[in-house]
């Protein structure tokens, strides 16, 4: 089944929170949601992950039940997974219903956020960890599936990697659940773009955006799709506290996506990063309390094209704090500057 792509906005940024389960509990996260919201974020992501990367990070608990408690505490903000892998940890049947399920409580604020996943999350179920290739593929297949039960229709599929016997939806959002889809390079994109009906992506390249655009079947970024972006800060008074938390918590980010998606566990993270240095991290991250600086470190993203850009905040003891007493004003500085 084709994607759903619906409306005409023109290019305008949105600026959105991430919700990071590894660094908070279930009901952390959702006062930090309302706090979101009440700062005055357009939207709000959520990391879907069995494990933290790193121990320093301390949490991992279940998204979709936090999802769903978050739905219901908020009324504006859009939620979205960045991102669910829907092929080894969880079926596509299964991603299929509670994203539905999701959609219906959100009232038509949901995405539903895809990637071929982290071997960190998905080999605990015991089923190891194909190439990236297999993974794409069984992504692929997966998007079909789901699209397939989205339609309410009772369905049966025997495919190369999934098999669905009699499955159907019996609640389904009366707006249909939109998907994006992350994509990081153009083979991702070629496969991807016709698929789905939004980008999802971690560096500002505008080439990826032109890549999409210009891929046939693809909906076009900044007239109906987004390309959804994600940069992490460390805001703090103090700069040198701040620097020193990036490092304890977020120093996995200077991997790259090749090697991260492919270590099972925090202490391979702990290995592979044991000689990253604080300044590594702060040359990456803006670190401390101008938000000049933060608002710099976000402009590569809306000067590339992308229509969204969700910040994570690094600590989770740190949200209350920053969601009440920066958010506001950061916000102001982005939507001033991003005009």
């Amino acid at each position: 089944m084709a994607p759903a792509h619906r409306g005409t906005r023109q290019h305008v940024t949105d600026f959105g929170y991430t919700l990071m389960t590894e660094q908070a509990g279930p009901r952390a996260l959702v006062d930090h949601a309302v706090a979101a919201e009440r700062a005055g974020f357009d939207f709000q992501v959520m990391s879907d992950h069995y494990s933290p990367w790193l121990s320093a990070q301390g949490h991992a608990p279940y998204a979709w039940s936090v999802l769903g408690a978050v739905a219901h505490a908020t009324s504006t903000s859009r939620l979205m997974t960045y991102v669910t892998c829907p092929t080894i940890r969880y079926h596509p049947a299964v991603v299929a219903q509670k994203a539905a399920t999701v959609q219906l409580l959100a009232e038509g604020r949901f995405t539903l956020g895809l990637g071929s996943g982290e071997s960190l999350n998905e080999h605990v179920v015991g089923d190891g960890w194909p190439g990236i290739q297999h993974r794409q593929a069984m992504l692929r297949e997966a998007i079909a599936i789901i699209r397939a039960l989205h339609t309410g229709d009772l369905v049966d599929h025997d495919g190369e990697y999934f098999q669905v016997d009699s499955a159907r939806i019996w609640d389904l959002p009366e707006q249909p659940v939109e998907i994006g889809v992350a994509a990081g390079g153009p083979r991702g994109i070629e496969t991807f773009g016709p698929l789905a009906d939004h980008l999802v992506a971690t560096e500002p390249d505008a080439e990826l955006v032109a890549a999409w655009n210009a891929t046939e079947g693809a909906p076009t970024i900044g007239q109906g799709a987004r390309a959804v972006g994600q940069l992490p800060i460390c805001w703090d008074p103090d700069r040198e506290t701040a620097v020193a938390r990036a490092h304890e918590q977020f120093r996995w980010f200077a991997g790259g996506w090749q090697v991260n998606a492919d270590l099972p566990t925090t202490n391979g993270f702990a290995g592979a990063t044991q000689f990253v240095r604080p300044d590594d991290v702060a040359d990456n991250i803006p670190c401390g309390p101008d938000v000049d600086a933060i608002v710099e470190a976000v402009r590569p993203f809306w000067e590339a094209g992308f229509t969204d850009v969700a910040l994570v905040q690094v600590g989770g003891e740190t949200q209350g704090r920053f969601l009440d007493e920066v958010a506001p004003t950061l916000l102001e500085k982005l939507r001033k500057a991003s005009a």
